[in-house]
């Protein structure tokens, strides 16, 4: 598959939804992936879309700098995303769960990964942004792989 420019990627999307490792790309400044990344939160900042992420992003996204005692990135991943514009934290309710039980079963995902489409489906998302080139086979909504973005 070729890339594509993220200009292009994302004309049409009105609501993306953030799967985590795009995000600890950005905030921990991947330098294979940050400059991709902040391409998108540009045009998400300027309001091009809506931007959302579930609490199983915190979830994720917590454990390593927890781990090493960095406060710092901590404060860094937590004000990132319970404090930037244009992006919304979803919960994880009943209905999400049960809808997430039927989407780990109809394509076999894990629970992390169920949890964040049914999230995103909940949040009424067109667009997933991922990294992980697998959840292309969930149809309920488009998915954008970070690899595949220039």
């Amino acid at each position: 598959m070729s890339a594509i420019s993220v200009n292009k990627a994302f004309e049409g999307v009105q609501r993306l939804f953030f799967d985590t490792a795009p995000l600890i790309y950005f905030v921990e400044e991947n330098v294979t992936y940050v400059e991709r990344v902040k391409a998108i939160l540009v045009c998400l900042d300027a309001g091009k879309f809506a931007g959302f992420t579930s609490v199983v992003t915190l979830t994720e996204i917590l454990p390593l700098p927890i781990k090493t005692g960095d406060a710092i990135l901590i404060k860094k991943h937590h004000d990132f995303l319970l404090h930037s514009r244009n992006l919304s934290l979803v919960n994880i309710d009943i209905s999400i769960g049960l809808q997430a039980g039927e989407l780990r079963s109809k394509y076999n995902l894990g629970t992390a990964d169920a949890l964040q489409i049914a999230s995103a489906l909940s949040a009424n998302c067109d667009t997933l942004l991922t990294n992980d080139k697998q959840l292309r086979r969930v149809a309920e909504l488009r998915v954008l792989v970070l690899d595949d973005l220039e």
